[in-house]
């Protein structure tokens, strides 16, 4: 057989390699989209700093603080708001996306629905806290110690928590791809958490549901 004809069949099956890959993925993300839960964002819990709109949807910084009740359920001091239970009648898991544009700065993941909230938090699985991290141009899971992810920067990030294997995982939800998964041990008391940072005023927005 000649060269050519070795190149040409190479080439067929790096085609068709991609083309399987593609449809995975777009499967995989399919399947996600049906696990998709209406998130909005607790007031309650949000820092004095932050706002949310009115339909729960969006949070931002702003260099005023509000005059907000201390109430236990707040964080005081990290600018940090926490999403709604999520439903714990989903057999397979949930699913949410959130557009983060071109923010320079953002935490978003999920907390145990215990987690401490006044003064200084240190975001780690240790603390319950599992989120992806990004901070002057670098994504980083807040492992201990961090893990820096080599992946492009999403504008739109979808988070996947898998009841069955007890895991939450981060893909870029404009092409599907994988960014990142905890393998921790992760239960269903658990809620979504969001920073928008404390260096811009561009909101996070949560997507309308996507199981709907």
């Amino acid at each position: 057989m000649r060269i050519a004809e070795l190149e040409q069949q190479n080439k067929e099956l790096r085609d068709e390699n991609k083309i399987k890959e593609d449809f995975r993925k777009e499967f995989q993300k399919l399947l996600r989209r049906a696990m998709g839960v209406d998130v909005t964002l607790d007031k309650n819990t949000m820092n004095p700093y932050l706002r949310v709109s009115e339909d729960g949807r969006s949070v931002w910084w702003t260099d005023q603080r509000q005059n907000l009740p201390d109430n236990p359920e707040r964080f005081d001091e990290y600018p940090c708001v926490l999403g709604n239970r999520l439903p714990a009648e989903m057999r397979w898991g949930c699913y949410w996306e959130v557009v983060v544009g071109n923010k320079k700065s953002w935490e978003l993941g999920v907390a145990r629905d215990s987690v401490f909230r006044k003064g200084q938090l240190s975001l780690s699985p240790e603390n319950r806290f599992w989120v992806l991290s990004l901070w002057d141009g670098k994504l980083t899971a807040l492992t201990d110690p961090e893990t820096s992810l080599d992946t492009k920067i999403p504008t739109s990030l979808g988070i996947h928590v898998d009841y069955e294997e007890k895991k939450v995982s981060f893909y870029n939800a404009v092409d599907g791809s994988h960014i990142y998964t905890f393998e921790d041990k992760i239960y269903r008391n658990i809620q979504p958490f969001f920073s928008p940072g404390n260096n811009d005023t561009d909101p996070l927005r949560i997507t309308e549901p996507l199981g709907e």
